[in-house]
């Protein structure tokens, strides 16, 4: 997949985050199905800070300071450091959307960036602005599947009815 064609998912991925997160109830926006799981407002609430601390952030980092080191970053921590349930879920997604924007705006006005350009992570080794770019929306795409693996397992929680008939999940 090109540049050009990652930029273009990643641009159109809000759409599809808003349109699987509109109008849910408040028991289905934080439920779990085991407690160490997290629920759709945690993984929002997370897509906003990645967005703004992680890969927007070292796409550019690989880009313009490559011979700098990363500012470390736990993002596995940031759910109970940050208090992701007690924020506000619909001003959560705004925020991601808006998020997203701005990086989509930064992409599109790179001028003949080095996506070779490389960073030393300390646990991976090289990492490239291209790798990164790429993983960015492998990101999306894991939260795309997590949050309808939420939805799958709520319905079936609250559902009297087999979902044998769906399909094997």
């Amino acid at each position: 997949m090109g540049v050009e064609e990652i930029i273009n998912e990643l641009s159109r991925n809000p759409k599809v985050f808003n349109e699987m997160l509109e109008n849910l109830s408040s028991d289905l926006i934080i439920w779990k199905s085991k407690p160490t799981d997290w629920c759709i407002l945690e993984i929002v609430c997370h897509l906003v800070d990645e967005e703004k601390e992680d890969f927007r952030t070292r796409v550019k980092h690989s880009l313009e300071t490559p011979a700098k080191p990363l500012i470390p970053i736990h993002p596995q921590n940031w759910p109970a450091e940050r208090g992701y349930l007690e924020q506000d879920f619909g001003v959560a997604l705004k925020q991601f959307t808006t998020e997203r924007n701005d990086s989509i705006l930064w992409l599109r006005k790179l001028i003949n960036p080095l996506w070779d350009s490389a960073i030393d992570h300390p646990e991976l080794g090289k990492i490239s602005a291209l790798s990164f770019l790429t993983n960015w929306l492998a990101h999306d795409y894991h939260h795309i599947r997590q949050i309808n693996a939420i939805k799958h397992s709520y319905l079936k929680h609250n559902s009297s009815d087999g979902l044998t008939y769906a399909g094997k999940w």
